[in-house]
């Protein structure tokens, strides 16, 4: 057994070292469905809120703060990585000059609302590993384990835990200021196992042991994520996976797991996605619906019908986990991620957006022909369709939340709403429904389309949008109307360049050189391909979209093509449920 030593100040490893920012493409992300953590390619958590999505963050090197959470070999390394099939457990991979070494990153699945548990086994595959494991927390204070290898911290209102089952592993263990480190010597074929706790509650007397950990939280992702077909069924279970660990046990899928990660360098557009937008969580359902999934597809519609039936007509576009407002902007006071900025909360608080009543009532559908509808979704149903009645002339900020404008697409989404639901629940009120999906049709017909026949942004904008694709994708007019085959091959035409596609002109500037490409509409064009039985158009645009993403297939809001780097927070939920939908329907 090796010795421990035990002292203060560093002893030649990188006690006060801080990790770099990464390019976006570089994480990997972990989850458990109460909150997450992106990991960096040198093995640093540089970012993870706790005990909620939305708490503050305990680990936030990634905007510049100094706290984070890192394993990394001592020698020089190159570094690789991949998830577990169909979960979220992901091993770092490093080769240095006398071998491979691991670390196994998970957390706890499904998760605690009140304590999170971080896993992390380091390992020697092949030749000796010589390894530092590094933990930097902001206001803290610390103490020895009485009875083990390990500290016991306070951060903020939280209660922290480091520990290790593996002692032997460690020959030294050093503390200095609000650092602690573990130097860990391996031989090939060993293996250290690391646990850190954070909870707003007191921890239990002791850890839970980690081997029965490990088991419990793969068997349950193995349960999570199902089997699916398509055209790429690894990468579509794999976005499952992410989407699942997105999910709060409520139902609510938060859009992702970052805030303030810039959409351009430099630019304004720098938002929090750690919140449940209505739209998104509705994306999600359906995309489990397609899957067979009804578990995630009943969450899904339920916590849509709890917000509607609180809110009617006031339903906000976006709340927290736990259905409460989303919080004003402030800033945490941070430098930010090198070119974003350090906001938290979102002004989409104060927004009016029509299209979402439409995204619920398709989502309703959905759960009501999968037979898990619930008796509270069924009068959201109501709820949604009289807000429509009453609201649908009016302006809004629609789906890419800008200015208030009649947008045409937040009116089809909602007569795509209304059709559907009008065709799977045969309730009273099916022909109202029915009717005035037809009259708002009639009347956005009028106002919003071009004398060519395809339909423009607004009724006072001829322009062209990425997102009226999804009126013939979710049912407000025929696949193989006219109007749909119109829009797009004008999209094409203008809005799509080298087989990326982008959600609207910005004035007369080049594509891409304002905003990145917008991965869900690379998606939906795929679909609308496959649609007019474009079906070699569609599986081009679907294995050039599906790429978007780095080593650990996690897409963001935006692809950068001309740099092939991803833009904007990260992982984002839309993007992956519309992949997994993309994947199965081109299939059939």
């Amino acid at each position: 057994m090796n010795s421990v030593a035990e002292g203060h100040g560093s002893d030649g490893g990188l006690l006060g070292r801080e990790p770099r920012p990464n390019v976006l493409r570089e994480y990997a992300f972990v989850a458990d469905g109460e909150r997450g953590a992106l990991i960096g390619p040198g093995g640093d958590i540089g970012w993870m809120c706790a005990p909620r999505w939305d708490s503050s963050p305990l680990f936030d090197n990634l905007l510049g703060g100094r706290s984070f959470y890192e394993v990394r070999p001592a020698a020089r390394f190159v570094w690789g990585g991949a998830y577990e099939p169909g979960s979220l457990v992901w091993h770092s991979r490093w080769v240095t000059g006398s071998g491979t070494v691991e670390c196994v990153e998970a957390l706890a699945y499904p998760g605690d609302e009140h304590r999170a548990v971080l896993l992390r086994q380091v390992r020697a595959v092949t030749g000796p590993a010589h390894v530092f494991a590094t933990l930097t927390l902001d206001d803290v204070s610390g103490e020895r384990l009485p009875d083990g290898l390990g500290w016991a911290m306070r951060s903020r209102d939280l209660h922290c835990r480091w520990s290790t089952p593996d002692p032997q592993a460690v020959t030294a263990a050093t503390a200095d200021r609000n650092s602690w480190q573990l130097t860990i010597m391996l031989a090939a074929g060993e293996s250290c196992d690391l646990e850190f706790e954070v909870s707003d509650r007191p921890l239990p007397r002791r850890p839970d042991e980690m081997p029965r950990v490990w088991e419990s939280t793969r068997r349950a992702w193995s349960r999570a994520t199902p089997d699916l077909g398509g055209l790429c069924p690894t990468d579509a279970r794999q976005s499952y996976a992410v989407m699942r660990g997105l999910t709060h046990r409520d139902g609510g899928t938060v859009a992702a797991v970052s805030t303030s990660m810039p959409e351009r360098p430099g630019g304004s557009r720098n938002y929090d996605y750690r919140y449940v937008w209505i739209r998104d969580t509705s994306y999600c359902g359906i995309a489990a619906a397609v899957s067979g999934d009804t578990d995630l597809l009943a969450g899904s519609a339920a916590f849509v019908a709890a917000r509607l039936r609180e809110h009617g007509e006031s339903l906000s576009p976006a709340y927290t986990v736990g259905g409460a407002d989303v919080p004003s902007e402030s800033r945490l006071g941070l430098p930010g991620y090198p070119g974003g900025s350090d906001r938290i909360g979102n002004w989409v608080r104060d927004q009016f957006q029509l299209d979402e009543f439409g995204e619920a009532l398709s989502l309703f559908a959905h759960a009501a022909r999968a037979d898990c509808l619930g008796d509270d979704a069924h009068r959201a149903v109501s709820v949604a369709a009289e807000a429509i009645e009453t609201l649908w002339q009016r302006p809004d900020a629609g789906i890419w939340e800008i200015e208030n404008r009649r947008w045409t697409h937040s009116r089809l989404a909602c007569v795509a709403g209304l059709r559907a639901t009008a065709d799977a629940i045969d309730d009273r009120h099916a022909e109202h429904r029915r009717r005035l999906a037809d009259h708002i049709l009639a009347e956005t017909t009028r106002t919003s389309l071009t004398r060519d026949g395809r339909w423009q942004r607004a009724d006072d904008d001829p322009g062209l949008d990425g997102a009226l694709l999804e009126a013939g994708l979710r049912g407000a007019v025929d696949l193989t109307d006219p109007r749909s085959r119109l829009t797009l091959d004008a999209y094409l035409d203008r809005l799509t360049l080298d087989g990326y596609a982008y959600r609207f002109a910005h004035g007369d500037d080049p594509l891409g050189s304002v905003e990145g490409s917008f991965v869900l509409c690379g998606f939906w064009v795929a679909q609308s391909l496959h649609s007019q039985q474009r079906y070699t158009e569609a599986q081009a645009w679907f294995e050039r979209i599906r790429c978007a993403y780095g080593p650990g297939r996690l897409y963001s809001e935006e692809f950068d093509a001309a740099q092939h780097q991803l833009r904007g927070n990260l992982p984002q939920a839309f993007v992956h449920a519309s992949m997994i939908e993309s994947s199965l329907l081109l299939d059939r």
